[in-house]
């Protein structure tokens, strides 16, 4: 079990940091102009063409190193279902729990998706996993808020309720395109990192919860 916990802990933290560092360097490689967090999107890195993109909300998109943008969405999709598939049996299953670990994986999914299917490629399959990543990943977060058979999760509640309260919120905000002044790109962002925020909390959770039992 400390073996399990070490290896979900290491999964969602490393899907974090992958996450966050993906963002910032494939975004200073940025071939035309200046990448914005409040004016693109974070699929904007993955486009593999050069040129306007959206006719809803043209701007203009040039990733040249949009296979690494891609590479890093399937492999944080990876670490987020591989996270909540070793983590399943310390987090004492149950039916929140069950709930929790389906709608990860299904996130996790997304993300694979997302980086196999650009969107100016096939728009079809990145809207696809989008929307996993969006509704069900925000989904996984807000239920892990009533998970009351798990001691690791219960300590968690108010965080759980708050992120996933706030990227449902911003989901919503941001597929009606209101930025209430950050962007729709910066919306967008509200919307995916409190899932990244949660598997980071329960990760270092779990890290600690390995090293009580080892002194207990």
């Amino acid at each position: 079990m400390e073996i399990r916990d070490r290896l979900a802990a290491a999964c969602w933290l490393a899907a974090t940091v992958l996450f966050l560092t993906a963002n910032v360097v494939v975004g200073l490689a940025w071939g035309r102009g200046r990448f914005s967090w409040a004016e693109h999107n974070v699929s904007d890195l993955g486009n593999v063409s050069c040129g306007m993109w959206d006719p809803d909300r043209p701007r203009q998109v040039c990733s040249p190193w949009h296979p690494a943008m891609n590479a890093s969405f399937v492999a944080v999709g990876v670490l987020l279902a591989l996270g909540a598939l070793v983590a399943h049996r310390t987090l004492r299953p149950g039916r929140a729990v069950h709930v929790i670990v389906a709608s990860t994986v299904a996130a996790g999914v997304g993300y694979v998706l997302a980086g196999a299917y650009p969107a100016d490629v096939d728009e079809n399959g990145h809207v696809l996993g989008a929307a996993l990543v969006f509704v069900l990943g925000n989904g996984a977060v807000l239920v892990a808020a009533l998970a009351g058979r798990s001691s690791l999760l219960r300590g968690l509640r108010g965080a759980s309720a708050f992120l996933g309260l706030l990227g449902l919120v911003a989901t919503a905000l941001f597929l009606c395109r209101v930025d209430v002044g950050i962007g729709v790109g910066g919306m967008e962002r509200v919307a995916l990192f409190p899932l990244f925020g949660w598997v980071t909390l329960v990760g270092l959770r779990l890290l600690r919860h390995r090293r009580a039992r080892s002194l207990s």
